[in-house]
């Protein structure tokens, strides 16, 4: 089944942009009522659907991974309103869309695969969202808006109710600018008895939602946040070293995690490579030094790319650094960053003999 999934999809996916056009089209058609919960413009939508697939694709032989990967989504798609029937219809419509862009490569055996694949993850998704007794998504209030530079803001929010995330993780956000425009950002701070939240969200080329948070939100906005997600984190007690990977505001996820762990004496040591292209981007390095200063099991590694002036930073993209300094066979390894920048470390270090079962890196990070 793994097999066949895969060569299907290796032919379908060069056709990305009109296996989700056709998909969607379908979908509608199928379930009209599933409009209602997408925005109008559809393309960050439809570029999201190719990367789920990827992602299920890559981890389909790796049920551990794939089942509370499908879990947590089953829970965060709570917050549209999906009730078990829309399940049917996007099965149909899914398996209609690669059908399609998959030619002769499509056979019955096949589509078997494909149907026997998906009412797999169709199922670890709707026992995980029945079995949620939590809300679906929580209201909360922004009580600061700091325009850190031109495209770069931190927001703090103060939800009506603690939001249960992990340090590392990553939630869905709707602004009341941009209506059911969902976008995924992490929380760049470990929770917090009073349960404030604060996200760094830098203006994406093209991106609505990030654009309108950037230049728009105002101190009052109530903002609604999806159920956590995501699978970045340490676990201080399983006696592994830590490399972090992060560029531009990836380093939030890594910062929660810091956070975290600086309440305790005793960690794992980590290793942070904190990437951009110019100094201006690494804008929380002041920050992540100060606490480096402290706490001797945090090394701090700035990287730049496109700024050779300056001093005391290693020159470079990521992928070149990390690689540069070894392998980090014996580490435990978290990525965050742009898709592309995941996509090249990544590579990167498996080349350079980091064992794929000790990296972890998120898909829904990215306006």
């Amino acid at each position: 089944m793994v097999r066949m999934i895969r060569e299907s999809f290796a032919v379908v996916e060069p056709h990305a942009e009109e296996v989700a056009k056709f998909f969607y089209g379908m979908l509608f058609s199928l379930s009209p009522a599933t409009r209602e919960m997408f925005p109008a413009n559809m393309e960050v939508q439809r570029s999201r659907l190719l990367r789920a697939l990827v992602h299920v694709v890559q981890m389909v032989d790796r049920p551990d991974d794939l089942i509370p990967f499908l879990r947590q989504l089953g829970r965060d798609h709570r917050k549209f309103g999906v009730i078990n029937v829309h399940y049917e219809a996007v099965g149909t419509a899914l398996l209609s869309a690669v059908k399609k862009f998959a030619g002769t490569a499509w056979t019955p055996k096949v589509e078997m695969a494909w149907a026997e694949a998906y009412t797999l993850m169709a199922r670890a998704m709707q026992e995980a969202a029945d079995a949620d007794n939590g809300p679906a998504y929580w209201h909360a209030t922004v009580l600061e808006h700091q325009r850190v530079s031109w495209d770069l803001a931190v927001v703090r929010l103060q939800p009506d109710h603690p939001v249960n995330y992990r340090a590392g993780q990553y939630v869905s956000v709707e602004t009341p600018q941009r209506k059911r425009l969902w976008r995924y950002y992490s929380p760049a701070n470990a929770p917090r008895e009073d349960g404030i939240i604060e996200f760094h969200i830098r203006s994406v080329d093209g991106g609505w939602v990030s654009r309108s948070v950037v230049g728009h939100t105002q101190a009052g906005d109530t903002w609604r946040i999806g159920p956590p997600m995501g699978r970045l984190s340490v676990d201080r007690t399983a006696g592994s070293d830590v490399l972090m990977v992060a560029g531009g505001t990836g380093v939030a996820p890594m910062h929660a995690i810091i956070d975290e762990m600086a309440q305790w004496g005793d960690n794992p040591r980590v290793h942070l490579f904190y990437g951009g292209r110019t100094r201006e981007d690494l804008y929380d390095l002041d920050n992540l030094q100060r606490i480096a200063t402290t706490n001797p099991w945090l090394t701090v590694v700035p990287v730049l790319e496109s700024d050779p002036g300056v001093r005391g930073v290693e020159q470079g993209s990521l992928a070149d650094v990390v690689t540069r300094y070894g392998a980090w066979e014996d580490r435990d390894v978290l990525v965050c960053g742009s898709p592309a920048m995941i996509r090249s470390t990544v590579s990167r270090m498996l080349v350079a003999g980091t064992p794929l079962d000790r990296i972890k890196y998120d898909p829904f990070t990215l306006d």
